[in-house]
């Protein structure tokens, strides 16, 4: 009896395998059709409505036009949220809260992909031609020779200076083109005798322009195999050192927050400014100015070999998570936009300001066009030339730690301490978190 049963539950079994695979096929092509259906749908998160979700925008109309049903769903999200989500999602091992693409500071870029190397896909296979980029730029997303993003917004650094107080002290644009920081401190101190005006305002206790300085030199604050590499540093003491010396002669001024920054500059408190090409959008809120402006390379570290005029500071690149259900249709749309169009990248220019590493942009009709604010000067032309000329910056997975190190030393030094001593510090400090 009992093998009569097991022969009919045999048979009950077999038979219904043919129908179950065939339920399962049957939910299969249900839900492929319903990919189909909002399989033309991405989730992006990115921040800054004026800048990054107006570039995505208009990245969805431009697709658009080959791809009428797609659908870019964009959230506003501002970077901290974006940082701690991502965070949250790896280590909860929920990467179902994820959109599909998202944005990333560049700095952090190596951060996140080496912590939490799951939650992102390598787009090598997006067909997106990354040798068409900057170098520095493209470096700061890969991750054992591999892209894991896409590069957006320029942050070539670029030295802009009010051209008539330049007149006045008996300058001119040209004098401050290739020259080393100690000519730019001896320039200072005749602008800062005959206008009254410092060339250069910093945030206190922030390191954007030290950083800067670093990073032109092709240095980092880690070795190749992300060491902290500060103390007894050449390249690190000679910036620190002129980063001093700028602010004892009153060549440079520092200022308590964001807003006091840009007053310095929109007020005309200063004759100029050192920063990532995007503050360009800050100084031109100052419609009064207009033609009174001039932007050229950024001074070298003296005595420095490799020494360049060219750095970065700031951009983001977009990079596609491990939630993404219809990666080809993300690849594709990163490919046909911010990977590498320059028609799109013309499009977005004249009305947020968005730089393009994409070297080929720089040869653009839109680019080459003179600026009224900037004196007629083909501003976006020379801006991509720069940024093909940026040595390349190892951030590792510390970078943020060892920023914070050096801000405590700058202030320190100024304050009267010894180099050696807070760079040493400095050091121990990072060594201290990354053994944590």
């Amino acid at each position: 009896m009992k093998k009569k049963k097991l022969l009919a539950m045999t048979l009950v079994i077999s038979m219904a395998l043919p129908l179950m695979a065939c339920g399962k096929s049957e939910d299969k092509k249900k839900e492929d059709t319903k990919q189909l259906e909002s399989g033309e749908e991405l989730t992006v998160w990115c921040w800054d409505p004026a800048f990054n979700i107006y570039a995505a925008k208009e990245a969805e109309k431009f697709y658009q036009k080959e791809h009428p049903d797609f659908k870019l769903n964009i959230v506003e999200t501002p970077w901290p949220d974006v940082q701690t989500k991502v965070i949250a999602a790896a280590t909860s091992g929920d990467t179902e809260s994820l959109p599909d693409i998202l944005l990333m500071q560049d700095n952090a870029f190596q951060k996140n992909a080496m912590s939490y190397p799951d939650l992102f896909l390598d787009v090598d296979s997006s067909g997106i031609n990354f040798d068409d980029f900057t170098k520095a730029k493209t470096e700061y997303s890969v991750i054992d020779g591999k892209h894991y993003g896409v590069p957006f917004d320029n942050g070539a650094v670029v030295a802009a200076y009010r051209a008539d107080v330049l007149e006045e002290a008996g300058y001119t644009i040209d004098d401050f083109k290739d020259i080393t920081w100690d000519q730019y401190i001896e320039q200072g101190k005749v602008v800062l005798e005959k206008t009254g005006k410092p060339l250069l305002s910093c945030l206190s206790g922030e390191v954007d322009v030290v950083m800067m300085m670093i990073q032109s030199a092709g240095a980092s604050l880690f070795d190749k195999d992300g060491n902290p590499d500060i103390a007894d540093n050449d390249v690190i003491k000679n910036v620190v050192e002129t980063y001093v010396k700028m602010k004892k002669a009153g060549v440079l001024i520092e200022v308590n927050d964001w807003d006091q920054y840009v007053g310095t500059l929109t007020s005309g408190d200063v004759a100029g400014t050192v920063n990532g090409c995007w503050i360009l959008g800050s100084i031109q809120s100052a419609e009064d100015q207009s033609g009174k402006w001039a932007i050229t390379n950024m001074p070298k570290l003296n005595g420095i070999d490799g020494a360049t005029n060219y750095s970065n500071n700031g951009g983001c690149s977009w990079t596609v998570t491990s939630n993404c259900k219809n990666k080809e249709l993300a690849f594709d749309f990163l490919k046909s936009t911010f990977g590498g169009n320059v028609e799109f990248y013309e499009e977005i220019l004249p009305k947020s300001g968005a730089l393009s590493t994409y070297i080929p942009v720089g040869d653009s009709k839109v680019y080459k066009e003179p600026q009224t604010f900037f004196g007629g000067q083909p501003i976006y032309k020379d801006i991509t030339e720069f940024a093909q000329k940026v040595p390349s910056n190892n951030t590792g997975v510390y970078y943020y730690e060892g920023r914070d190190a050096m801000a405590t030393a700058v202030q320190n030094v100024i304050a009267g301490e010894k180099v050696d001593s807070e760079l040493k510090k400095a050091q121990e400090t990072v060594e201290f978190a990354m053994g944590e």
